[in-house]
């Protein structure tokens, strides 16, 4: 999940914010596909990426993970002016075509969707503006792992239960 402009897009010609967000959008296409991840769908200057449907695919975690470290480089190197959060999550979903015969489409809901919403607000706080649940980084390869910290726990809204946040490890 990543989001906002760096400028408000009021102040931007209508020509400027859409070469803006083309250009967002497709270093966040190209990388995601680099890493076996699939844009869901792009809301606003938002992106939802899954990983593991509609194709399964052994070690999610470790490909969203780094999905996500390279992203937040990329999106720096090569989109500065819009600075991105990016929240991730993993669990069970439900995945599938959804809608009416006028309007289908493939996505995904469930929990892990929502945490991943809250933890993009969470990278707020966070040096690379990245942050994921520690529960989806215990899943990860040893190496994987090792790019990540557990920054701190917070309920996140909507929740009864802390959440381990995990921020990218400081180099």
């Amino acid at each position: 999940n990543s989001r906002s402009l760096g400028r408000p897009s009021k102040s931007l010609s209508p020509g400027e914010v859409v070469e803006l967000i083309n250009r967002f959008f497709e270093v966040i296409v190209t990388v995601t596909a680099r890493h076996g991840g699939v844009v869901n769908k792009f809301a606003g200057d938002g992106a939802l990426i899954i990983f593991g449907a509609p194709v399964a695919q052994e070690d999610y975690a470790t490909h969203a993970l780094a999905c996500a470290r390279e992203l937040a480089g990329a999106l720096v190197r090569d989109a500065p002016e819009t600075p991105a959060t990016i929240g991730l999550s993993g669990g069970e979903v439900i995945a599938g075509n959804m809608g009416t015969q006028e309007r289908f489409e493939y996505t995904v809901m469930g929990d892990p969707v929502n945490e991943a919403a809250r933890l993009g607000s969470q990278a707020k706080l966070l040096p690379q503006r990245v942050a994921a649940s520690g529960r989806l980084v215990a899943q990860a390869d040893p190496a994987e792992r090792e790019c990540w910290d557990v920054a701190y726990s917070v309920v996140l809204r909507g929740r009864d239960v802390r959440t381990d946040v995990a921020s990218l490890r400081q180099r």
